[in-house]
């Protein structure tokens, strides 16, 4: 996983910790760039394969059109409800677009293993059905930021 983290920081996730964290998280946050230039965030269901985040997005959208467009993507997964809790973990880089666009369930042994992890995680199935609306995008991310304020607890 390309890491352009800062080293040192007491905050910050081990790529152990982030890959748990990223398996575990069910929404994320994906912020895209507007024709008009103006951010434009949604939430997303995604999975995480250890290399790339994939995301299953409805093709008539506006992140999917804002994508299209200018595939550079900043995503946020984050947990917490009090200070001490929170963590969370930044990807950026751009997305490609793996499949067809609708997805409708062709072979595309790139995504077999992605499909039942996303499967799975989101309905307890093996095999993940396919509506002709959603397509699948890949970020490999170029950096990645984490942080886990729980780790700022003094020992007591």
């Amino acid at each position: 996983m390309p890491v352009t983290q800062r080293r040192g920081r007491r905050i910050m996730m081990s790529a152990e910790e982030t890959d748990a964290f990223l398996a575990a998280e069910r929404t994320c946050r994906v912020a895209t760039v507007s024709a008009d230039g103006a951010p434009h965030v949604s939430p997303l269901w995604f999975v995480w394969d250890g290399e790339a985040l994939w995301l299953y997005s409805i093709t008539r959208s506006k992140r999917w059109a804002d994508l299209r467009r200018d595939p550079r993507v900043a995503v946020t997964v984050d947990a917490g409800h009090y200070y001490d809790e929170l963590r969370g973990v930044e990807l950026a880089g751009r997305v490609d677009v793996v499949g067809e666009v609708p997805r409708t369930g062709l072979d595309v042994p790139e995504l077999a293993a992605v499909e039942v992890l996303f499967a799975r995680k989101y309905f307890a199935i093996d095999e993940l059905p396919h509506d002709g609306r959603h397509a699948w995008l890949r970020l490999v991310p170029e950096t990645v930021r984490s942080w886990d304020f729980r780790k700022l607890a003094s020992p007591r």
